[in-house]
This record gives C-alpha cells, structure tokens and sequence, in this order.
C-alpha cells in the first residue's frame, strides 16, 4: 500500500527501514509494510506533568497500569504511571523526602527504582527485594542527603524478569534534582526518549528469543511518548534539556546541527564548568543535562547509528550476527524564529567534583559480564557476571560501608554491557590500559565488547543489599545481574 507522507514523516520512517521514495513534486510516497497502519509525527513537543516538592517533602501516588494513547496518529495499547506516557515528573530539592504510593495495577508484579538517585536501598526506600503484587501496593519513601547532587535522574519497575516488558511498554518517568545556585535559561524541558514496537492492534509487541539475546530496540523512536515532535525557539534562546535514555537496549548518540549544545552533565556527574559538544552518547539508563542555545534556522535532533555488538547462539540466531542500532532516527525538530531574545547570563561555576583517585583503596575486584552456550542443545544463551547468572537469594559482593573500592569490569561478549551500580555512583578511573583524565562520574559505565573499565566507588552514606547489572534490561532480566552488600 502506498500513500503520501510528509518529508518530515519520510525522515523519520527512514530511519526505520520502512520508506520507499515512488513520487516527487515536493510529495514523498511510502509503501508500508503489510498490516502496519500509517504513523504520522509533527505535533508540538509535551512536557509531561510536573510535581514539585513544598516544605522539603513531595508525597505522591503513581499507579502502574495499562493506558491507552495515541501514537503517531493511531491508537496505541500500553502501560504508564497515571495514565501517562512517561509518568510525572518529579522535582526536588537536596535534603528533600520522597514519599511514593505506588499502585500496582497491572497483571504481573512490579515494584520501583529510584534509578541514580543516592538514598538507602533498606526497608521501604531504593529496596529491589520489594514486591508488589498485581492488585497491591506499597509506600516508599526516600530521603535525599543535604548534599544530593542535582541533576536528571529517573524512575522505573525492576522486578526481576519483568524488567525489560514493564519499561519497553512504557512504565518510566524523570525525576529532578534542583541546583542550589539556579541557571538562567528561558525554559526547561524534559525529553525521556523510548522505543517500542506495536503490532497491528496498537498493543506493545512481544520479545523474541532473539529480540532478548540481543536487547530489543523497537521500531519507533519516541520523545515523550511523541513520535518526531516539533520544537520552536526564538534565536538566542537558551533552554536546558534534561534528557533521559529510557530505552530497554538502544545506544543514543544525540546531535543537533547548527545550535550550540553545552554539556552540564551525565548522570550525577558534573563538571565545574560546562563543555561545548557536538555529540553526546548514552547507553541504556544514562541522562543528559544540556544547554541548548538557538541559531536561526531549522535543526534536526536526532540519534545515529552506533555499532554495540551482536548475539550469536547457535540455532537460535542461525549462527549469523545481528548487529542493533544500525540506522539514524530523527527524533524531533528545531525551528527558531522569531525577534532575538537577550543574552542569558553566565553558567555559575558549579563545585569541584570529588575524584577518588587519591583516596584509600581498601579492596580491587574484577568483575566479569560474559555471555555464553545454554546447556542441552546450546541453543540459549547464557548472561552471567563472574560466571553465575543472577540468584536473589545469593550474596555476590560483601563491602565495607564507607570504604572506597576499585573495580575492574571486564567484558568477554562481543557485544557492549552498560552496567549500573544502585545507589553509588562510580568515577571511571581508566578505559582498558588508557587512565581516565578528567573526573569522570557515572551511575551507568558502557563496558565495550572485550574491553573493560576500571571504577573506583565510595560506599558512603548507606548500609544494606542492592544489586549491580547490565542494563540493557533483557539481558538483565536473563541473568547478568549481582547483589551487594554494604555493612
């Protein structure tokens, strides 16, 4: 079937493999793929709903369950956090309270992870042994350090072998942490960027055997839950961006062409100054904290291809490799018009980052993410992290609280593991032989295919058990998941 499409819709669905150019005359044409309905994207960017902290406590519901939307144009069938694609964003301040209901609405447990945030992972705050039944619920509450650092962080489900379905069908939202000292800029927005694929009845497909060796990425691309959303400035503008990979598997390499993009951060991380870049990478549950100055024109926010490796067992995959994020996505577009805007003032200095490099180090581990042959048949593949795949009831890591310990994360697989440490952050110290020269911070550390990353991490703060993981989520869900304990 063929039908015309705008050019902004062409270069999007391009990016997906799906368009064939038949017409000319300023109209573009596509054949759709048999059964797949036409997707159409455009619309102005929306922000999701917002809920700030008052008095240093935000007390909030959010109930897990199935929602239906629209989606580039037609009915969608998904999950969301209050009714939602993403959830509401929640904003807070250092030293704030975080109390959350959360509702379980869905047909299968879930529970939540307050992913990047530094707070306790015993009892009811960051506690991944929690459960929620379908039908339960459950009260979280968390309680921030005085000296948090600000920043995008995120929430999402993480109750094992559920991880990767609840997030790929929508349950995400941004969390906030504001900066004592603020940044002029003339709006702020958030932009969680996800992936999913729907099938002709407008309900989240399904993961193959081959779609969780290798980590699904789907077909559309989205930008709070949009497909290319369109954005408008006036020249001179600064907006900062807080950007979220909420994606289960894909790699974002994120450009705008033609507009300044000064970097204030990933994850936690923060350097005194911002820097000026033309690129930025994140793997699987990275953030961005951008300033994003406007030129005259139109720009183009999209993600380019990137090479992460590929899944091989056997008679499972044909013994072929499948290599993922292989195509450009447009994400959204910039158009910026209109009378100039005063020049914003300065980026205050921010505070020296702390660098462990000259810190005691109490104990070095190496940690092995491997993936290999099932047993039987060998056709299943195997995600293990020093030779075991995950077990809850195993302890694999036993840290002294308040120490400061250096791991190496080595990786055997021929495909990229992004691997997330709960509650403390890690500064990377080296890549391979290669010393690390900046100060570097990072709650989720991509670990190149045969390469290995050495992180030095200090255990302060909070006592008790939470877990370590790749995140791309399927491989997670399979097994490439440790527990630690800090006593």
């Amino acid at each position: 079937m063929t039908r015309p499409i705008s050019r902004r819709t062409a270069l999007l669905l391009g990016g997906l493999g799906v368009v064939t150019v038949v017409g000319g005359a300023g109209m573009l044409w596509v054949t759709w793929p048999a059964g797949t309905d036409r997707f159409t994207g455009g619309d102005a960017l929306r922000q999701p709903a917002e809920l700030r902290s008052t008095g240093g406590l935000l007390a909030v519901t959010l109930v897990a369950a199935p929602v239906t939307t629209t989606i580039g144009g037609r009915s969608a069938k998904l999950l969301g956090y209050n009714d939602a694609l993403p959830g509401p964003t929640l904003r807070l301040h250092p030293g704030d309270r975080l109390r959350v209901r959360l509702t379980n609405g869905l047909t299968h447990p879930t529970n939540l992870h307050v992913h990047g945030l530094h707070v306790s992972p015993e009892g009811n705050g960051d506690n991944m042994a929690v459960t929620v039944a379908a039908g339960g619920a459950f009260d979280y509450e968390y309680q921030l350090p005085a000296n948090h650092p600000p920043g995008v962080y995120w929430y999402h489900p993480h109750h094992h072998g559920n991880v990767a379905d609840q997030v790929f069908a929508g349950l995400y939202g941004t969390i906030v942490v504001d900066d004592p000292a603020p940044i002029e800029t003339s709006r702020e927005r958030v932009l969680v960027i996800s992936d999913l694929t729907l099938d002709g009845a407008g309900a989240v497909t399904g993961a193959s055997a081959a779609d969780r060796m290798q980590g699904r990425e789907g077909e559309l691309v989205l930008v709070n839950g949009q497909l290319a959303p369109a954005l408008v400035l006036r020249p001179g503008e600064r907006e900062r961006w807080r950007i979220v990979n909420a994606c289960v598997s894909r790699y974002l390499r994120l450009r705008l062409d033609g507009q300044r993009l000064q970097l204030l951060g990933i994850d936690s991380g923060r350097p005194e100054y911002p820097a000026e870049v033309q690129e930025i990478l994140l793997v699987p549950g990275n953030r961005a904290d951008v300033l994003v100055t406007a030129a005259p024109g139109t720009a183009v926010l999209r993600t380019l291809a990137y090479d992460r490796g590929a899944a091989t067992a056997g008679g499972m995959m044909g013994g072929s490799r499948r290599r993922a994020t292989g195509s450009d996505v447009t994400l959204a577009s910039v158009t910026v018009t209109g009378d100039p805007a005063p020049a914003p003032a300065g980026v205050p200095r921010h505070p020296a980052p702390i660098d462990l490099r000259g810190a005691t180090v109490t104990a070095r581990r190496e940690l092995s993410f491997a993936m290999g042959m099932g047993m039987g048949d060998g056709s299943m593949m195997t995600f293990t992290i020093n030779g075991q795949e995950f077990d809850p009831d195993r302890l694999d890591t036993t840290v002294l609280a308040g120490s400061v310990e250096e791991w190496t994360l080595g990786n055997t697989s021929g495909m990229d593991h992004p691997v997330h440490l709960h509650v403390w952050p890690m500064q990377i110290v080296a890549r391979g032989d290669t010393a690390e020269t900046d100060v570097v911070w990072r709650d989720v550390v991509n670990v190149p295919a045969g390469g290995q990353v050495t992180v030095r991490i200090s255990f302060s703060d909070f006592a008790g058990r939470t877990v370590y993981h790749c995140h791309i989520l399927d491989h997670e869900d399979a097994g490439m998941m440790g527990t630690i304990l800090a006593r």
